[in-house]
């Protein structure tokens, strides 16, 4: 493929080809063809700096990878890192998923509450953004819970759920605590 590329682009062969299993294990390279599929991301071997120098509108995260050695000597090295690049490539869009403020919001309710269903939402306001949708979810919380790392939690959980399910992206969800309730 790599040739035909080149041909076709009337670029000079390539002098050197990297296989893929060259550089990343079996599982990693399955993870990353259901990621594609799914979700339109493609996760490459480049550290985040120079996607977002290059093509700062289709960067979507970075990733770092460790790998311990194998063998002997694994007991004295330390493990190596690796950062990829996740990307969402302009020309991996099918066309856009459009879904209802009102079905949207039914979703985030339904997450809030099988997050915990001591959380009450006041307020969702649904933005529709060229990358994706943005949330702005007012709660009361209940007096005692971890503020900080379950809110980030639930935050996670919001973006994850619904993207799984639905296929589409959603670029932000911001929480405000309104107050704490007993």
């Amino acid at each position: 493929m790599a040739f035909k590329i080149a041909a076709r682009l009337q670029l000079p062969a390539p002098m050197k080809i990297i296989r893929i299993e060259d550089v990343s294990s079996q599982e990693e390279i399955e993870k990353a063809i259901r990621t594609r599929r799914i979700e339109g991301k493609h996760v490459i071997p480049v550290p985040a700096i120079e996607v977002k120098r290059s093509y700062p509108n289709i960067f979507y995260k970075a990733i770092k990878i460790f790998r311990k050695k194998k063998g002997p000597a694994a007991l004295s090295a330390p493990p190596s890192v690796h950062e990829k690049s996740v990307v969402r490539p302009e020309y991996s869009k099918r066309g856009k998923v459009i879904i209802s403020e009102a079905a949207l919001s039914q979703m985030v309710i339904h997450c809030v509450d099988e997050f915990n269903h001591d959380i009450r939402i006041k307020k969702i306001v649904v933005k529709d953004d060229e990358m994706g949708y943005r949330l702005v979810i007012t709660i009361d919380v209940p007096y005692g819970i971890q503020l900080g790392g379950n809110i980030h939690e639930l935050q996670q959980y919001i973006i994850e759920n619904i993207e799984r399910f639905t296929g589409i992206f959603i670029e932000e969800v911001n929480i405000i605590i309104d107050k704490l309730i007993q």
